[in-house]
């Protein structure tokens, strides 16, 4: 069994042990706090967290950390890999009972996510990715391997009539995709990590959020989407680097691939976006996505 090979089981049980936390008292009240406006924390993230780093480093203590509920720490920038992770990603839905959270926890290489797995505990299902051997769902109901594992495709869609765009429901009231019209569809979703997977499972045809997104949030998803034959790039059509010292992309898309030029075409005509990150910002968090 390769190193990845091993890698990806630890990441299975973990999703799951984390997505367990998470499922303890969903739906229930919580007590929140917020790192900084509009980034709200519940001790479930911590507690997700910490057993995520227990689970992960534990057998793995050469590997990098990089996780939003923990410090940064620069020793991460000269491992060989890197885990990055989002203990829940989308915990304002969680926070709201909504069942569109995900556990994400993805591994870079020399800049590249190498592994992904994304896991709605809420619903069971699980993504993951392997660089090169393809992109998979299935069902998550242990801490071992998946059940009824299904190879992932992006959506063949080649035109703008009926695309389905999934996106945030903040980004949605903030006005952001009132220029895309006519045959477009808006699906609010939350969490960007779950909008990834679906992209990657054919349920959608584009994701665009012009808003900062950390490394945490697009590691493990940005990986399924080209697995599964689609394209994620920044808003000036760039591939995305992990691990980076300020680990902030300043602005996604993600397609199926037929329709990404065109939705860059469509990005460069828009005027600034309201939420904008200045790179001179270390550690700024990001609004949470509803």
């Amino acid at each position: 069994m390769s190193d990845l090979e091993q890698d990806l089981k630890l990441a299975f049980a973990g999703a799951f042990r984390a997505g367990a936390v998470a499922m303890a008292s969903f739906g229930e009240e919580h007590v929140v706090t917020e790192k900084a406006p509009d980034q709200p924390v519940t001790p479930v993230d911590l507690e997700a967290d910490r057993l995520l780093r227990e689970m992960l480093t534990g057998p793995r203590p050469r590997y990098g950390w990089l996780s939003e509920e923990a410090p940064d720490r620069p020793d991460r920038l000269s491992a060989e890999r890197v885990w990055i992770v989002d203990p829940i990603d989308g915990t304002a839905s969680y926070i709201a009972g909504r069942p569109e959270f995900t556990v994400s926890i993805g591994l870079a290489e020399g800049g590249e996510a190498v592994l992904g797995v994304i896991h709605n505990p809420a619903t069971r299902e699980v993504f993951w990715a392997v660089r090169g051997d393809g992109a998979y769902t299935g069902t998550l109901e242990s801490d071992s391997a998946p059940r009824d594992p299904i190879r992932l495709s992006v959506s063949e869609r080649s035109t703008a009539d009926q695309t389905v765009l999934l996106a945030s429901r903040s980004e949605i009231a903030a006005g952001e995709f009132d220029p895309f019209h006519g045959g477009w569809r808006i699906m609010p979703t939350g969490s960007t990590a779950y909008k990834l997977a679906l992209l990657a499972a054919g349920a959608g045809d584009v994701f665009l959020s012009r808003g900062p997104k950390s490394e945490w949030d697009v590691c493990a998803g940005s990986l399924l989407v080209e697995e599964a034959g689609g394209r994620v790039t920044d808003l000036d059509g760039r591939t995305l680097r992990f691990n980076q010292p300020d680990p902030y992309v300043h602005g996604i898309l993600a397609s199926n691939g037929k329709l990404h030029d065109y939705v860059l075409g469509v990005v460069a005509t828009l005027p600034p976006p309201a939420r904008l990150r200045r790179p001179t910002e270390p550690g700024a968090p990001e609004p949470e996505e509803e």
